[in-house]
């Protein structure tokens, strides 16, 4: 395995994994502050259970979390030494922001927890708030590092250096605000439907328990919200890519040839060979009008590029289609929820519905992993865009695959703890949480 294989795959395998935590702390902290806030203004014990109960599985993914998040952080500068070299005084701001945001987080979090019956309740619950939006920044302050590798700016690039250096301008790049609001719609997409296709495959045993009920109602509640905002939010940084990054989007829609009323592609498998896209469904002037609203617009192919400086377009374009599809789908759902929840209660406690939203337990973070594919590999061959190129930017140092396969066997070692630790904390609902073992009517 050549080097610059093993850093790639060992960066996309550390972030891979660590995503799904860091969408868990942008989103459960306030899924589990407003139930504390429903307890607060209702008073049904349901409300305080949840509460508590995700409390718990907060403190579980959050300490993960972090042990993942600081591996990411050190393989930067141990796989990518000459980008940190150069990007380290551009976009430390944001990533000690980061910094910041987690500990406020991490304080907030461990008041959170020990602080039942020690605090006044509406203080309690601020604490909860604090910890939600420490979580949202903290998201928010990352993505806004990785948009300027995408729109890097606040800095002048002469004779191989970076000078004039103006961080304020870095962080926030032409990128940051499309990213950051997608990348946060869809860490709430992701958390919602997995924690409500959880409770949702608990309540198929037993529907008649409140605390599941309210679990669910609360999660879907905001993942029918986010997964409709989250196509609007898609839309804002399609226009956004096809002005910053031409290439990018060339090769997720598998756009070879330059072409005004640009038909959008639906599946297919792109053939690098012939340049088309064969079994695909082509809608005339579709990607014309979403790149640029304008049906008639010219929209930049694959065909304007060095093929040395294209994408890889298969990746892209699959990893594309994917996110798509199962943000069609989590969307679908979210409207259907709204309108049973208005016109046909009923049908929100049927079997048939408990168990559709129990498969769509992994399809948000399949889509967040799919999304992050699409916007790593879519800026390729370059790590920061249009001025340094991946390949220019790895580590020298030998025997990078056996790190790779280091970090793997400990991934795997901390998802089999993980497994063992919810497994544990579902089990002990029961007996935890009176709500948990209540059946109504």
């Amino acid at each position: 395995m050549e080097d610059l294989l093993a850093a790639r795959l060992q960066m996309a395998l550390s972030l891979g994994f660590h995503i799904v935590f860091a969408c868990i702390g942008i989103a459960m902290p306030v899924f589990m502050a407003f139930s504390e806030w429903r307890w607060l203004r209702t008073g049904r014990q349901a409300y305080l259970d949840v509460a508590k109960a995700w409390s718990k599985g907060v403190a579980i993914f959050f300490a993960v979390g972090a042990v993942s998040g600081t591996v990411l952080s050190f393989e930067l500068g141990l796989l990518f030494p000459e980008f940190m070299k150069h990007a380290g005084p551009i976009i430390g701001m944001p990533f000690s922001w980061e910094g910041t945001a987690f500990f406020v987080e991490a304080i907030a979090l461990g008041v959170f927890l020990y602080g039942w019956k020690k605090l006044n309740k509406w203080v309690h619950w601020i604490s909860g708030i604090v910890v939600g939006i420490s979580g949202i920044m903290s998201g928010i302050f990352v993505v806004a590092a990785n948009s300027w590798m995408n729109s890097p700016t606040g800095f002048v690039w002469k004779d191989g250096k970076a000078t004039e250096i103006d961080p304020v301008a870095a962080m926030f790049n032409d990128a940051w605000f499309s990213q950051a609001l997608h990348m946060t719609l869809a860490a709430f997409v992701a958390t919602a439907f997995a924690v409500a296709g959880v409770h949702a495959f608990l309540l198929i045993k037993n529907r008649k328990i409140e605390f599941h009920k309210t679990a669910l109602k609360i999660a879907l509640s905001f993942g029918a919200v986010a997964a409709i905002l989250q196509p609007l939010s898609g839309d804002i940084s399609a226009k956004d890519v096809a002005k910053r990054q031409p290439a990018k989007l060339a090769a997720l829609e598998a756009h070879y040839k330059t072409s005004t009323h640009a038909g959008f592609v639906f599946g297919g498998i792109p053939n690098n060979k012939t340049e088309q896209v064969d079994y695909a469904i082509h809608v005339p002037g579709l990607l014309s009008y979403l790149a640029h609203g304008d049906f008639n617009a010219e929209v930049i192919g694959l065909d304007k590029f060095p093929k040395e400086e294209r994408p890889p377009v298969v990746i892209t374009h699959v990893a594309f289609q994917i996110m798509i599809l199962s943000g069609c789908l989590l969307a679908l759902a979210g409207l259907l929820f709204i309108i049973f929840s208005t016109r046909w209660k009923n049908i929100l406690s049927k079997k048939w519905w408990l168990v559709f939203i129990a498969w769509l337990t992994p399809i948000g973070f399949i889509a967040v992993e799919a999304g992050w594919t699409v916007t790593e590999t879519g800026r390729q061959p370059w790590i920061i865009y249009g001025v340094m190129k991946t390949k220019d930017a790895v580590s020298t140092m030998p025997g990078l695959q056996y790190s790779f396969y280091s970090i793997m066997a400990v991934y795997v070692l901390l998802t089999i703890i993980i497994i063992w630790l919810m497994r544990k904390h579902i089990a002990r609902l029961q007996t935890d949480y009176p709500s948990a073992k209540i059946e109504t009517e």
